[in-house]
């Protein structure tokens, strides 16, 4: 299974905001057996949003986009996906509803700021989502997530907030559509990394795996087989094993 993330936000490209969504994402889905082969950050612009889903819905089973949800100016993901799937948005109850719930709990639990802020929130803006886009509900925050189309259908787009928590508590819900059949195994060496290239480049030619190097400014280095085939990849990893200097020699 191949999926592309793209992460929204000018604050990330200003790096005014770090982006752990993306990182933490792609651990997920590597752990289920997915194969992650983009991972972007576009400005809050809705033609880069919708141009960048539309292209990667057609490459690959999956497109997860995190960021730019809500009923802010600048909140347009919503708007470039339905023009990615060249559908209209509508508000669908459910999530009329669970913005409403949302915010009549912010205000029983805040009264003092709700009163002071005068928070009026424009429900319609915040619970817009692609017409036949399944709800993705956000229990941590208030702008829910969606799901449109489906995997083995022309391909899927996933779309979450931008807030970590929230990200994370919406991926469980729909962690068990990613899986997939890449294993990858971990080991570690002394040897700095100019001194290796042949033992890698030996174990990728010998082996149907990639061999990844992954140099640590304190301690060993670490050094990464990825495969489909469990066996080939156990079988690469106990050979680079004993080509390269281990952190105990």
């Amino acid at each position: 299974m191949e999926v592309a993330i793209l992460t929204v936000g000018d604050e990330l490209l200003a790096g005014d905001t770090e982006n752990t969504n993306a990182s933490w994402l792609g651990r997920q889905l590597s752990a289920r057996g997915a194969s992650v082969e983009r991972v972007l950050v576009v400005p809050d612009e809705r033609a880069t949003i919708a141009e960048y889903v539309r292209e990667w819905r057609d490459a690959y089973d999956a497109v997860i986009v995190t960021g730019g949800l809500g009923g802010t100016h600048d909140d347009v993901t919503m708007d470039a996906v339905a023009d990615a799937a060249d559908v209209d948005l509508h508000v669908p109850d459910e999530a009329r509803e669970a913005v409403e719930r949302a915010a009549r709990a912010y205000r029983d639990a805040n009264p003092a700021e709700a009163e002071r802020f005068e928070l009026d929130l424009d429900v319609e803006s915040w619970a817009t989502v692609p017409e036949d886009a399944r709800v993705i509900p956000n229990e941590p925050g208030l702008s829910p997530g969606a799901k449109v189309g489906a995997i083995d259908d022309g391909g899927a787009i996933y779309v979450f907030p931008g807030v970590p928590d929230e990200v994370h508590a919406m991926f469980d819900l729909v962690a068990g559509d990613f899986g997939g059949d890449v294993v990858s195994e971990i080991t570690y060496t002394s040897a700095p990394e100019g001194a290796i290239g042949p033992d890698l480049e030996a174990v990728r030619d010998a082996y149907d795996v990639a061999v990844g190097s992954y140099p640590s400014g304190e301690g060993p280095n670490r050094l990464k087989v990825t495969g489909e085939d469990p066996e080939e990849v156990a079988a690469a990893l106990a050979d680079l094993e004993e080509r390269v200097e281990s952190p105990a020699e």
